[in-house]
């Protein structure tokens, strides 16, 4: 597997291991997917017919780990993100309060883990590699004893940047690891 990839999140609790901490939800995609199998990403797909990024959002949260929010939790938006693989993802920041009660569809999600806000506040983040493939810089966040790359980790560096520490940061100058590419 590539690093980070296939390692756990050492050190960081998996969804059975409720905190009263802020928290981002990741998830594990599942291996038998066929895009993206087994690498780490926020809930979210596609937009079905004549359906609002936001509904999209919701719908997945549903779909995808069994949490149900209103509308109005949705606090807005991040900048989209266009992946090397062909995707553009639209972040949707959704407040799901305690959210105490998730579980993995087995069917999309492997794994759900809590990433605290603290460990998108580290001080060794973002890791940025310069890159033969490209003129940017690839973008990972470390988490626990790993990291997650992009684009997922553009969404949690733009999200650190702008939700947590009241930056205007933009995400669209950061490269994608190669096997992201596909």
């Amino acid at each position: 597997t590539e690093a980070g990839f296939g390692a756990d999140l050492d050190g960081l609790p998996r969804q059975d291991r409720w905190s009263t901490d802020g928290t981002v939800i990741l998830t594990r995609r599942s291996r038998a997917l066929r895009n993206h199998a087994g690498q780490w990403a926020l809930p979210g797909g596609r937009l079905d017919a004549d359906e609002s990024a936001e509904e999209a959002a919701l719908r997945e949260l549903r779909e995808e780990i069994h949490l149900d929010c209103a509308p109005d939790a949705i606090l807005g938006r991040l900048d989209d993100v266009i992946t090397r693989s062909g995707y553009s993802m639209t972040p949707i920041v959704v407040w799901a309060g305690a959210a105490m009660s998730i579980e993995p569809n087995p069917d999309e999600v492997a794994s759900i883990h809590r990433i605290p806000m603290t460990e998108l506040l580290r001080a060794d983040a973002p890791i940025l590699t310069e890159t033969i493939h490209s003129r940017y810089p690839e973008l990972r966040m470390p988490v626990g004893a790993s990291w997650i790359a992009a684009p997922t980790a553009s969404v949690l560096y733009q999200f650190r940047e702008v939700c947590l520490l009241g930056r205007t940061t933009r995400i669209d100058c950061f490269e994608q690891p190669r096997f992201t590419w596909q």
